[in-house]
């Protein structure tokens, strides 16, 4: 199976790619604007192919975007604080630059199966205390309307039979190693993996009861490639966008994890500093969903968020 994975220089597409290229049935392309490493100790290294793409130029998809090509994975973007800072940056990298591989991909392999990643970002307040696949999305975030715009792309173009479409709601990842990044969340993973290291993190809410919906890059990972085997027409040709599980989580339970974890001195690395300009678009993102239609097409979901912790500990 031929497969091509874009923002592959990424955390989750480094994950991704990692996992395919243990397994001789793939083969693997990866593109990024930076240069998107082949994953270290790999057991097919072979089977990859690393290309540098700028995907706002049409014109230089031709390398990455073949008739060849089984499934696509759309990782590609420029996260929530970064677009919520720089509108036309966000607006570009997020929907043009989808826009254009989606046209390329109409054009060269129609109908191939395309797995983009969106996030919990979509919905906005007000919302009921769970949130289920039928709730409609109302975006409070440049970030969250740049990803409801290419939600849409991905059903209208898999109505019109130009792709094989599925939407991956991906709750916050958690906990993703590396260096922090540009999304709002990005504390939901510092505030776990920089104490681990001896370094200090910052919580930018003072309020341990704050709640937020996670998932951990294993199982986030299993479901991922659970994705390439689902039936084309398990949902239906409009609508396309899927919940992947989750757990609900608080700051305090996150806290209590690493103290059980690592030692409660390693919560004294931790510092609560109340940001009063991200409060209101991590407020605005729901804390519980009911993930009845992603079980029953097989995703799975956390055991617990200490299992998280520990899994980071061996995968890092």
């Amino acid at each position: 199976m031929q497969i091509l994975i874009t923002g592959a220089a990424g955390f989750i597409g480094q994950l991704l790619a990692k996992e395919l290229l243990n397994d001789p049935s793939y083969t693997v392309t990866l593109t990024d604007i930076n240069p998107p490493p082949i994953p270290d100790g790999v057991t097919y290294p072979q089977n990859a192919r690393s290309v540098t793409t700028d995907l706002l130029h049409g014109g230089a998809l031709s390398s990455v975007v073949t008739p060849s090509l089984d499934a696509v994975y759309a990782f590609h973007g420029i996260m929530s604080s970064g677009s919520e800072a720089n509108f036309d940056l966000g607006m570009s990298v997020n929907v043009d630059a989808t826009r254009n591989l989606l046209e390329a991909l109409r054009h060269t392999c129609p109908g191939v199966r395309v797995i983009y990643s969106s996030s919990q970002a979509v919905y906005g307040q007000p919302l009921p205390a769970i949130v289920n696949d039928t709730i409609t999305p109302t975006p409070q975030s440049s970030y969250g309307a740049e990803k409801l715009i290419c939600e849409t792309l991905i059903n209208e173009y898999t109505r019109r039979g130009f792709i094989t479409g599925f939407t991956l709601r991906f709750p916050t990842i958690s906990v993703r190693p590396g260096l922090p990044t540009a999304a709002a969340s990005s504390f939901l993973s510092g505030m776990i993996r920089e104490p681990l290291a001896g370094k200090e993190c910052v919580i930018p809410v003072e309020d341990r009861e704050f709640r937020s919906w996670l998932c951990s890059p294993r199982t986030l990972l299993w479901n991922l490639v659970h994705t390439l085997s689902l039936p084309g027409d398990v949902l239906p040709s409009h609508i396309r966008q899927v919940n992947v599980p989750g757990i609900c989580v608080s700051v305090q339970e996150m806290m209590d994890a690493l103290e059980r974890v690592a030692g409660r001195e390693k919560l004294a690395l931790l510092r609560e500093e109340e940001d009063p300009a991200l409060r209101p678009m991590l407020e605005s993102w729901p804390t519980r969903f009911d993930n009845q239609q992603a079980v029953s097409l097989g995703f799975r979901r956390d055991e617990s968020f200490e299992r998280a912790v520990r899994d980071y500990l061996v995968d890092r």
